[in-house]
């Protein structure tokens, strides 16, 4: 529920979803709270809570990496076993009482803090935050990259800063696509079944006491969404699900697959989206003092609110209700160019959105070109980006040099400069533990909650070399390990012989250069770069005296014939005899892949076309740990790039075609390993450390964990988006 202010408890205060119980799983008594913890992610970045659940059944842990199939399948003699032993028990209680400490307390976050100095800084109601993808943790396969990582990371901090927020998304029951590459290195696809009794989620309850669901008007039917709960600390996360009985069979699937192909069954999605979005916050009686568009796909949840004021007062202009709406609307955009953005033809917005014309008298084609991009095409399609940016109160780009970007390529959308707010990421959900625990004493200050400020990081650069050099190493041997039994299972299925699947063991090299890449294969992130010049890049890689691999993960769109074909170069000159044991490309890329990557790598490769990427957030995940960056200049790189802490491929300046820019960047990039990378990782000191090496890992952490964190960032949004929204139009519902 939502405080009011007359109530005891502050205005402020954390969203609470009532919901019905989840499985009854049969707890032994002292440790019911387990059952509590399974289903509130805060157990996804506290890597106790990992360990804990792994002691209990650490195949089911391993299989599932979610602690409800655990517990689900724990006998009776099992517990018996654990509540015998006082070592699980103490640890259990301990855990526990962390976890409720954190729910309970709330008092020193950022957020009550601020509030507490500065009461001009309080949210009167909470922000309604909706994207069409959510990257939590790996058991949940709703995400697909970078926007569902950041927005998962985004709820994770809001959680931490105990900042009332309400999250709204899809539950896509057939997630995103899991990824296999067969023996000749072409990508197939593969769709999870996600099985919500598995999962922690929980059904929201409705007023009446029952499960909830919201109906939508489509043309000639309605389709009703259950509405699920995934808690996230203190942040509930509603997630819409349309495959229900009482929903007719072609109209179950509409959230089934996350970003489908079909363009008239993606527009139902972000309609379910946007409109149910709002009924179901209006259900369940919160009333958003922000809402937050986390990219265009929930751009129709201002029709949903338009419509409610024309109802209110049918002599209302749909124009007027639109801009009285997007006064406390703001919106985040991740793409850099009008050809990644959202964009449905006129005839699918006639057809599927004609209840809500009939609803609000709108004549379409006012609507329509509400949503004209920049174009003077007569029958324009509807763009998602260029609507939102015509009604919301402000809108921010996620880089600096994004921002830049944005204004020039939506000036005559927006109407005013896109501000900057550089993404940032979860740094309790991307460090290593190892790590964790030595910048924990280092600073001091645990980091299973909100960085308080910049100052705690410095003292980072204090931390020794032999500490620092060992914590990566550790981190260096999780990610080998991983890596050679995952390559084991692919080459196994591929058919390879005994001889081979043993020669996988060991053959990654704990002293060797490691560089990590792993991203979405999109052509225009240039995942062959480094391949540009292949004898070159052999030569590099397989000097004994200074070896050097090459460990790449990431999935093409199934859409994406020119990205698969990427990975398909890749694959077979993995297995090439110029490049065999030196190149290594991890199939089905995901948060899991990422972390061990990210961690464990000693130096992290990103190439995309300047100015394309708009922010690349995986870079930080490995400044965090240390790892420092080469990379051009493009996205949060072109900002955080110091000197220091790392390395940039080329300048600012395009050199014109496409051709000649490649053939530069990689020049570029062989000569910065050549000369300067490969050279300091090699270089020791007398105590066998490798000092200048350590220097740069140093500052890459030091100017990444506070600068690049979805704590700073979660600052800036609410000091120069939510606050300002709220003060311009408090009365908006």
């Amino acid at each position: 529920m939502i405080h009011s202010r007359e109530s005891c408890e502050p205005v402020s205060a954390p969203v609470e979803i009532p919901t019905l119980p989840g499985f009854d799983m049969n707890l032994p008594s002292g440790l019911e709270g387990l059952g509590e913890l399974a289903y509130n992610l805060w157990w996804s970045w506290s890597p106790r809570a990992g360990q804990l659940f792994g002691r209990i059944d650490s195949s089911a842990w391993a299989r599932y990496r979610n602690p409800i199939p655990v517990l689900r399948g724990t006998d009776a003699g099992r517990w018996a076993e654990l509540t015998a032993d006082e070592d699980f028990m103490v640890d259990a209680s301990r855990l526990l009482d962390e976890f409720h400490r954190y729910l309970d307390n709330g008092s020193d976050s950022w957020y009550r803090r601020a509030v507490s100095s500065d009461s001009e800084r309080e949210l009167p109601a909470p922000v309604a935050y909706f994207c069409a993808e959510f990257g939590l943790h790996e058991s949940m396969q709703i995400y697909s990259g970078g926007l569902g990582i950041l927005a998962g990371d985004h709820c994770k901090s809001a959680s931490d800063a105990a900042l009332p927020f309400v999250a709204v998304g899809l539950l896509y029951r057939h997630g995103y696509f899991r990824q296999q590459i067969d023996a000749d290195g072409h990508q197939e696809h593969n769709q999870p079944y996600l099985d919500p009794p598995n999962l922690p989620l929980r059904r929201a309850r409705g007023k009446d006491g029952s499960a909830l669901r919201v109906s939508v008007d489509f043309p000639g039917r309605t389709v009703r969404a259950a509405v699920w709960v995934a808690q996230v600390g203190r942040v509930p996360l509603l997630l819409l699900d349309t495959d229900i009985a009482t929903n007719d069979a072609a109209d179950r699937p509409i959230t089934e697959i996350l970003y489908v192909r079909g363009r008239e069954m993606r527009l139902c999605q972000e309609i379910i989206l946007g409109i149910g979005g709002v009924r179901a916050l209006r259900a369940l009686g919160i009333q958003p003092g922000v809402w937050h568009l986390n990219e265009g796909h929930s751009a129709f949840l201002l029709l949903e609110r338009a419509r409610e004021l024309v109802a209110r007062d049918p002599s209302r202009p749909i124009r007027d209700a639109l801009a009285e709406v997007g006064r406390n609307a703001v919106f985040t955009i991740h793409t850099p160019v009008p050809a990644g953005n959202e964009v449905f033809e006129r005839g699918l917005m006639l057809k599927n959105l004609a209840p809500w014309f009939s609803e609000t008298a709108c004549d379409p084609d006012e609507l329509l070109e509400l949503g004209r991009g920049n174009t003077d095409e007569p029958r324009a399609p509807f763009d998602m980006t260029a609507f939102v940016l015509r009604q919301a109160a402000d809108a921010n780009a996620v880089s600096q040099l994004h921002a830049l970007t944005a204004t020039e390529t939506w000036q005559g959308v927006a109407g005013h400069p896109i501000m900057a707010i550089t993404n940032g990421v979860h740094v309790a959900s991307w460090l290593g533990r190892p790590l964790r625990r030595l910048y924990e004493r280092a600073i001091g200050l645990s980091l299973a909650s909100d960085l308080p400020g910049p100052e705690p990081v410095s003292h980072v650069g204090k931390v020794g070399d032999a500490d620092l050099w060992g914590a990566h190493r550790q981190q260096k041997r999780e990610l080998i390990g991983f890596a050679e039994r995952r390559l084991a299972r692919q080459f196994a299925r591929h058919g390879e012989s005994p001889d081979v699947l043993r020669q996988v063991q060991g053959q990654l090299d704990l002293n060797a250069m490691t560089i990590g890449f792993a991203r979405r294969f999109a052509t225009y992130k240039r995942a062959d770069l480094i391949f540009h010049d292949e004898r070159r890049l052999a030569a590099l890689l397989s000097n004994p005296e200074r070896p050097v691999q090459v460990v790449l993960a990431g999935k093409a769109h199934p859409a994406d014939r020119p990205g698969q074909q990427v990975i398909q170069r890749i694959f077979t000159l993995s297995r090439s005899d110029l490049l065999r044991g030196r190149v290594f490309i991890l199939e089905d890329y995901d948060m899991r892949v990422a972390r061990f990557l990210v961690g464990g790598v000693d130096i992290w490769l990103n190439n995309p076309r300047r100015p394309l990427e708009a922010s690349g957030t995986s870079g930080i995940k490995a400044a965090i740990n240390g790892v420092p960056s080469v990379s051009i200049l493009d996205g949060w790189w072109d900002e955080g790039f110091n000197g220091r802490n790392g390395w940039a491929i080329g300048g600012r300046e395009p050199l014109g075609e496409d051709e000649a820019q490649d053939e530069a960047d990689a020049a570029e990039l062989y000569r910065l390993l050549e000369e300067e990378i490969i050279p300091r990782f090699f270089e020791r000191e007398a105590d066998g450390f490798p000092r200048a090496w350590l220097d740069t890992m140093r500052a890459a952490a030091e100017a990444s964990l506070w600068q690049f964190s979805t704590a700073r960032m979660l600052h800036e949004y609410v000091d120069r988006l939510y606050l300002p929204a709220v003060r311009e139009r408090v009365s908006v519902a």
